[in-house]
């Protein structure tokens, strides 16, 4: 299996080269860039898995970097180092379409455990893993790749929409399911009209999950969706 290859951006030489020799020693093959300007030429000219991208750099800071990532490539995994830690830094890192945030102090071990985590939800094929594409949910079966909601023998064909959603719903099951993660995922953009839209969808998700009473898709207010199995 081919090494995955990860874009480093951070202007502290030491953490820089201490980052490097850890990941490289894991398995990755890591280009480490001192500010975002050299970092965005070699995201132009070569192919990445994931970008590990520090905010505060000389010349093209962590936040513009992943805005000019991302009008080239949607679907690339974004990763945040920083030393920043208020509320507004972390919503502004998301807002730039980032999948996860570490700030500075951190434990190796822990970076390298979300890093796996992202890399896992963006392709599971990346990490030699396979895909889940079968799920039970109380009553229900799922099959993602057929994309059918079966319960006692009734089957419910799904849209290319509601099967990614139900199934971001599915591995995160009892657990809260980010709205602007999951609109990124599949929407691409987390706009007011794909929220929206998203609203539509899981609207219908409920009306297909209606027949078994110890499921419930609910709202978690201002943050995003929880499938609950009470068995």
């Amino acid at each position: 299996m081919e090494k995955i290859r990860v874009l480093l951006a951070e202007d502290d030489p030491n953490l820089g080269k201490v980052l490097t020799t850890y990941l490289e020693a894991k398995g990755f093959d890591v280009d480490l860039f001192e500010n975002g300007e050299l970092a965005f030429r070699s995201f132009m000219n070569s192919h990445y898995d994931i970008c590990l991208l520090d905010i505060m750099m000389p010349v093209k800071d962590g936040y513009t970097l992943a805005r000019e990532i991302r009008t080239h490539n949607t679907k690339i995994p974004l990763f945040f180092i920083t030393a920043k830690n208020m509320h507004q830094d972390v919503l502004e890192g998301f807002d730039t379409g980032a999948d996860d945030y570490i700030t500075k102090p951190f434990s190796m071990d822990e970076l390298l455990v979300r890093v796996k985590a992202v890399l896992r939800r963006s392709d599971p094929a990346l990490l030699g893993e396979k895909q889940q594409t079968s799920f039970t949910i109380g009553k229900y079966t799922y099959d993602y790749t057929r994309q059918i909601l079966s319960i006692d023998g009734n089957e419910q064909k799904l849209t290319s929409k509601e099967a990614e959603l139900l199934k971001m719903l599915c591995e995160k099951k009892n657990d809260i399911l980010d709205r602007s993660f999951a609109l990124k995922k599949i929407w691409n953009d987390d706009s007011y009209f794909n929220a929206r839209s998203m609203d539509v969808y899981i609207t219908k998700l409920r009306k297909y999950l209606k027949e078994d009473s110890d499921i419930a898709l609910m709202n978690v207010h201002g943050i995003g969706f929880k499938l609950v199995d009470s068995k």
